[in-house]
Order: C-alpha cells, then sequence, then structure tokens
C-alpha cells in the first residue's frame, strides 16, 4: 500500500513529505485510513534523537484516529467502515506472563513501538501516524465508540492512557486525595479523569497563573509550589501524586506533601532524578514509583470510560504542513494542551 506521509531524515531535521510503503496484509492485521493523529512531545525527543535510538527516516505518531480500510483473513473484531485508534505499541510477543495479563506494555521480549521501531516478523521499520494509513495487527486496535468525536480522542490514546493507567493501579477513586503536578498535555488529563473517578484533586504548579485554567478543567485546589507557608500547610494531605513534569526535578517537596502509605508516582520525566533523602519514605511507608502507557485491554477501559462521561482532551486542531511550528511551540509550552493533526491535510501535498 503505497502512503503518503511526513519524515525526518535525520536526527533533528525538519518534517517532509515522503511515499513509501505500508505491508500488505497479513491474516491477523487491520489496515486504517488516519484520521487524525495527536502530536505528542516524546515525537518531538525522537525526532531529535534526545534518546539516541532514533532510525531515520523516521514517521512519527502514536496517537492514531481512522476507520478500517481492509481486514485480513483472520480478523474477526473488526470490518471496514469501524472508527477504531491505535496507541503507542503495535504488536508484542503475546506469549510471557505481563502480555497474558494485558500489560502488553511491559512485553518480556519488548513491545514494537508503533514507530522507530522494527516489525517482529519483517525487521522492516514501523512508521508512525503523521501519514495517510497504516496496517496493524488486530490485537493492537482499539475500537472507538460511535458517540465520540474522533477529532478529540487521539491524545487518550498515549496522554489519556499514560495517567488512567496509574490512577486505576493505584486504586483512585471517591475519596482519594490526589495531587497533579504541571498542568500541561499529561497533567490536564490526570486532572479530568481524576474528578470523573471521584478524587478530590489537587493541581500543584510552580505558576500562579494556572490556577483558573485547572479549577475550569475540574480541579478542587491548586497550590503553587513556590509558596512556601501553602506547601507547608499541606503536608502529609495527600493519598496519590501523579507527577506529569517532563525534566529532572527535585522530588523533595511533593514527597512532604504524600500521608503514610502515600504514593508519587512519575509518568514524565525520562532523566536523571535529583537525590532526596531516604528518611522521607522510610518514617511513613511512602513510595516512589514510575508507570509507562498500560496495555491494550487498560486503554480500551479508558476510551469506553471517556465514551461513557464525554471525557475529551483539550485539543487544538493543526494542518499537517503546520508541524514544524507546532513542534516549536510546544518546547515553548504553548499548547491548551494536546495538537492533534488533521490528516485530510496530507491531501494538499498529494496535488
Amino acid at each position: 500500500m503505497q502512503t503518503l506521509g511526513y519524515a525526518a531524515d535525520s536526527a533533528g531535521a525538519a518534517l517532509a513529505p515522503i511515499s513509501f510503503q505500508r505491508r500488505a496484509l497479513r491474516p491477523e492485521d487491520v489496515a486504517i485510513e488516519i484520521l487524525y493523529c495527536g502530536v505528542c512531545h516524546s515525537d518531538v525527543h525522537q525526532v531529535r534523537d534526545d534518546w539516541h535510538n532514533g532510525r531515520y527516516p523516521m514517521v512519527p505518531g502514536h496517537e492514531i484516529i481512522g476507520r478500517v480500510t481492509a481486514v485480513g483473513s483472520a480478523v474477526g473484531k473488526f470490518k471496514p467502515g469501524d472508527a477504531v485508534g491505535v496507541g503507542c505499541l503495535v504488536d508484542s510477543c503475546l506469549q510471557c506472563d505481563q502480555c497474558h495479563k494485558g500489560e502488553e506494555q511491559l512485553c518480556r521480549a519488548r513491545a514494537t513501538q508503533t514507530y522507530n521501531d522494527v516489525d517482529r516478523i519483517s525487521g522492516e521499520p514501523t512508521f508512525g501516524g503523521y501519514s495517510q494509513a497504516v496496517v496493524v495487527r488486530e490485537e493492537f486496535v482499539l475500537k472507538i465508540a460511535d458517540s465520540m468525536d474522533l477529532a478529540r480522542v487521539a491524545p487518550l490514546l498515549c496522554a489519556g492512557i499514560t495517567t488512567y493507567s496509574p490512577l486505576k493501579r493505584w486504586n483512585a477513586g471517591p475519596g482519594t486525595r490526589l495531587g497533579v503536578v504541571g498542568l500541561g498535555g499529561l497533567g490536564h488529563m490526570a486532572v479530568k479523569l481524576g474528578v470523573a473517578m471521584g478524587c478530590d484533586v489537587t493541581v500543584i504548579t510552580t505558576s500562579p497563573a494556572k490556577s483558573a485554567d485547572a479549577r475550569a478543567l475540574g480541579a478542587h485546589q491548586v497550590l503553587v509550589s513556590s509558596d512556601e507557608p501553602a506547601m507547608k500547610a499541606r503536608l502529609a494531605s495527600m493519598d496519590l501524586i501523579i507527577d506529569t513534569v517532563p525534566v529532572a526535578h527535585d522530588l523533595t517537596p511533593y514527597i512532604g506533601l504524600l500521608d503514610v502509605d502515600g504514593s508519587l508516582v512519575i509518568v514524565g520525566a525520562i532523566d536523571m532524578i535529583p537525590s532526596f533523602h531516604s528518611g522521607l519514605l522510610l518514617m511513613t511507608r511512602k513510595r516512589v514509583s514510575g508507570s509507562p502507557i498500560g496495555g491494550v485491554r487498560e486503554t480500551q477501559e479508558l476510551l469506553d470510560l471517556c465514551a461513557e462521561k464525554q471525557i475529551y482532551p483539550e485539543c487544538e486542531i493543526i494542518a499537517m504542513q503546520g508541524i514544524q511550528a507546532a513542534f516549536a511551540r510546544l518546547d515553548r509550552a504553548d499548547v491548551k494542551y494536546r495538537f492533534v493533526i488533521d490528516m485530510a491535510t496530507l491531501a494538499n501535498d498529494a496535488a
């Protein structure tokens, strides 16, 4: 299947149109016309090779929404015309203990990423959602309810599941005192989901200017981390903190906010974290942990919850040709709160 997309041909290069071949359908495959693709900050990191694992040319995009155009002979869950999604993974071994538990993101043989990876069978590179179409194994395709606004669903497949998974894993629900550190693409979803799950939600931010936005998203309280008296007054006041800050930062102030048996879960920073005194954990049985995305089953659960409660990320729709400007704005944190590419605009490059 000849496909048009946008790719970086080397580390840090500007994205530009590329024509490439998608594989022919295997029996278990689903072919999807891509309608929308979310823009994740990890796309910027990958294109720049910030994590030193780049494969070029690279077609980014792992928040894919589209419609099925064809299915392989062994596919039973999908048919042409179905609205579907594809997140960060397109394959795994499906045989190990983690895969059997529905935790494909923790596959012992390493899950296959939607882009910047290689196919488990052919060894060819995986290209992502900044493109017209994609072919994905059935087990990694997600159902999108007919009631959902397809233009606003895409970021749920990364930002949404990245924050939902720890909320579910740490049993967040009615009565949970939840803190959310940072109010960006991840943080605003943690707020919305925490509120929907019945938590008492406090946004913890360095910027007093974000107070109004946090409350508009549903937060019950806002705590400015540079306000020492306010931070002191909230010591031992939270059960769970989801830390969405994407760069290295001191955890000490946030650990102090946790009550006995509280947990701070890092979902944003992939970096060396400054050291902190172990007594902060030992004396009150606190925990510092990390969490990646969830598995396919958990992601489907999130999508079903969002369909039921009509929970969406805050999205700004852009044309494919505006991706470099979007990357620059992401660097400045100049978006509220996620970019979504209207892939119909790719037709402008084909004309």
